[in-house]
């Protein structure tokens, strides 16, 4: 009886995970060939600057697809949705998805954003269910008080939506960092047997499968713009925050690592975003600009500048972020908190020292090609001059 009950639940929870999943990934592509051509037909295209890395006008808003997809994902969700959770993510959701939609049309201040993305985390954190209120153990600490927990609670969820929306600068590069932390994510919430949040992973993971077909296209070519980044980095920073609400009650061997480490396995799995975020902003402080102005600081520019294809680029990056969860997991399941701390001190000053060299022999780079240019011209400039004179002559 036991072995039939076990085998009907491992069906049924196939059909689940294969129903969102699907669902998901058929909704999304159905759906974006037709924003592309309501975009071209309207004249909305993203025109080049000098910060982009493509070099002709390519339809945006790919967003929209993701926000009507997981709009009838939640329909679907709301049987799992103990703690209705849903009440909290849709206000959020629909507010960053608006505020993302104009910045795509007209282009809003940073700190407009930033007010949007204070309110979306606001209505996270007052959900009981989303709230931190023990850190396990990790660096020795335990309880946390309310209003701390609601401060760091909205500092990360901020955080990581720019984070998210910062590495949105290639192709693939955005889209296989979110299908690579949002399978993460699902597989330690099946190990977990949180049900709506694994299948919420899913259907982000089918979502961003798709677009990723439209992305890397060339006759097809469709960036998620900021209307896509801010859903997506929005609902990443949910499967954060839930994940930092278990406590010690959690048995041990649920998950496949020590609980105490769970901030480190959190901080391996968003390596990317957040070194690049840090790494650019402080660049950006030291050389006294507004962390928030723009540049082609990111390590994708720097890739794309060493002659790296988008594909390339992003692959390299991604395979990285694997290859660090992965190894990150496997110490933090034998509770070795000090060394993960020092291989992540050496990553992270290794990052910061190679990223430093490789774009300041980038900007001598352009410096010399811009000085070479600068000589022809003026070489030119007496040639013609000359021969000028000699036809005068």
């Amino acid at each position: 009886m036991l072995t039939i009950l076990v085998t009907l639940r491992s069906n049924i929870l196939f059909m689940f995970t294969s129903l969102f999943f699907l669902g998901s990934f058929l909704i999304t592509y159905i759906i974006t060939p037709k924003i592309i051509g309501l975009v071209e037909f309207k004249n909305l295209l993203d025109q080049p600057n000098k910060r982009s890395s493509h070099t002709k006008l390519t339809p945006t808003l790919g967003g929209i697809a993701f926000y009507f997809t997981l709009m009838l994902s939640f329909f679907f969700l709301k049987d799992f949705d103990t703690y209705k959770i849903t009440y909290n993510i849709i206000p959020g959701l629909t507010l960053l998805f608006i505020f993302g939609l104009k910045d795509d049309l007209v282009v809003l201040s940073p700190y407009s954003k930033l007010f949007a993305q204070i309110v979306a985390a606001g209505f996270i954190v007052s959900n009981s269910s989303l709230q931190i209120i023990t850190l396990s153990g990790f660096l020795g600490i335990y309880e946390i008080p309310f209003y701390v927990s609601i401060i760091i609670s909205v500092f990360l969820i901020i955080t990581i939506i720019n984070a998210y929306n910062l590495i949105d600068g290639i192709d693939g590069l955005a889209s296989g960092i979110g299908i690579v932390t949002s399978s993460i994510y699902a597989v330690i919430y099946f190990y977990l047997d949180i049900e709506f949040h694994f299948y919420l992973a899913i259907s982000i993971t089918g979502i961003l499968l798709a677009f990723l077909r439209y992305n890397l296209s060339s006759d097809k070519k469709i960036f998620m713009g900021d209307t896509g980044s801010l859903i997506i980095g929005f609902v990443i920073s949910i499967f954060t925050i839930k994940l930092l609400t278990l406590n010690n009650s959690i048995v041990e061997s649920e998950i496949p690592f020590i609980i105490e480490n769970l901030p480190l396995i959190i901080l391996a799995i968003l390596i990317i975003p957040l070194f690049d975020t840090a790494r650019v902003f402080a660049i950006r402080i030291l050389n006294k600009r507004s962390p928030f102005s723009a540049d082609r600081n990111h390590m994708h520019h720097i890739l794309i500048d060493l002659g790296f294809s988008h594909v390339k680029s992003s692959i390299i990056l991604i395979l990285f972020n694997l290859v660090f969860v992965c190894f990150f997991s496997y110490l933090a399941s034998l509770n070795k908190q000090g060394l993960l701390f020092l291989i992540l001190f050496v990553v992270v000053i290794f990052g910061l020292f190679a990223f430093y060299k490789l774009d300041y022999k980038l900007s001598n780079l352009r410096k010399k090609a811009a000085f070479r240019k600068r000589k022809k011209n003026f070489q030119k400039k007496i040639f013609d001059a000359k021969t000028k004179k000699d036809k005068e002559i």
